[in-house]
Order: structure tokens, then C-alpha cells, then sequence
């Protein structure tokens, strides 16, 4: 068989096997993210693995670059992905997804034993940066235009109940 046929076979067996499960999401034909644990859990991460030309004969990309992975250290990313490759390693040449992910749902206390969240990066940021960003919002506040009674009646009026104008409110009448 050749490397598209593996592919398009195990592309098959992960829609049926993983069909309906939220944790599973096809990105495209050859790329597909898995989360590893529950939405709610603090330990939980999203696997993004896409497939090279030779798939399985190469290795796939494993990234934990997405946004929902932010709280985990760098540390620890690196210790996921170096523990992924060694299983990539045993199972290269076969259809390793379903494996790969299977195996990381088992490992996922180890894998993460030494994760500690990571806040995010305004924390980053000194104190004097969100003072100085803080008196420039609330002077942008300060420009708002207020609107007075009749106005915003006036407004409502107009406007259905999304709060949208009506379509052709701004028309102009060509014929006169």
C-alpha cells in the first residue's frame, strides 16, 4: 500500500472511532487536534498533530502550540512532547494516531505530575505598564458621547429588537 492509501484508511478508522467524541476534531484531512482531559480539568491539553507526505513511514508534527495549552509551561510541553516522540518512535511505518492518543489519555497524571499553571502573560507586565494603560482607557471613556432621553428613544424607535436598523434606512431616494 502506499502512503496516501495508509492515510486515507486511518483517516477513516479515527472519524468512526472518535465520531460524536468532543475531544476529538478534524482540522483537515491531515491535521487533527485531541484533548487530553476534561474541559474544566487544569491538567487537560490539545494534541495538534498533523500528518507529513509519507505518513506513517515519517513521523507526524506533534504541537502543543494552541491557544487552550497557554497555562503550561514550557517545561512541561517539552517533557509531553519528548515522551510523544519516543512512542512515535516505536510505531514508526504503522497507523500510529489512534495509539498515540490513546497513550497520552493513559500517561496524562505522569505526563503532567510536574505542571504547575502558568498565569497568563499580563502578569508579565509591571505595575507602572498597567497604571500608565489604565489612565489612558478611562480617558477614552470620558469621550463617549452621552445621549439623552429623547435621543435614545428616538434610537429605539428606529432600531428593531436586535437593536439593528431597519434594511434601507440609509437610502437615498433617487427618483424625485
Amino acid at each position: 500500500m502506499t502512503a496516501n492509501e495508509d492515510q486515507e484508511m486511518e483517516l477513516e478508522a479515527l472519524r468512526s472511532i472518535y465520531e460524536g467524541d468532543d475531544c476529538f476534531k478534524e482540522l483537515s484531512p491531515v491535521s487533527f487536534q485531541f484533548r487530553i482531559g476534561d474541559l474544566d480539568d487544569s491538567k487537560s491539553f490539545l494534541l495538534e498533530v498533523s500528518w507529513p507526505e509519507n505518513y506513517p513511514e515519517t513521523a507526524p508534527h506533534i504541537s502543543l502550540d494552541t491557544f487552550f495549552n497557554n497555562r503550561i509551561s514550557l517545561e512541561t510541553k517539552q517533557y509531553i512532547l519528548s515522551k510523544l516522540s519516543e512512542q512515535v518512535e516505536a510505531n514508526l511505518g504503522t497507523a500510529m494516531m489512534y495509539t498515540l492518543f490513546e497513550w497520552g489519555k493513559e500517561n496524562q497524571e505522569t505526563l503532567m505530575e510536574n505542571h504547575q499553571p502558568v498565569t497568563s502573560a499580563v502578569t508579565l507586565i509591571s505595575n507602572s505598564d498597567v497604571m500608565n494603560n489604565s489612565t489612558s482607557v478611562s480617558k477614552k471613556k470620558e469621550k463617549k458621547e452621552q445621549l439623552t432621553k429623547a435621543q435614545k428613544r428616538k434610537l429605539i424607535g428606529r432600531t428593531d429588537n436586535k437593536g439593528e436598523l431597519p434594511r434601507g434606512w440609509d437610502w437615498v431616494d433617487v427618483i424625485k
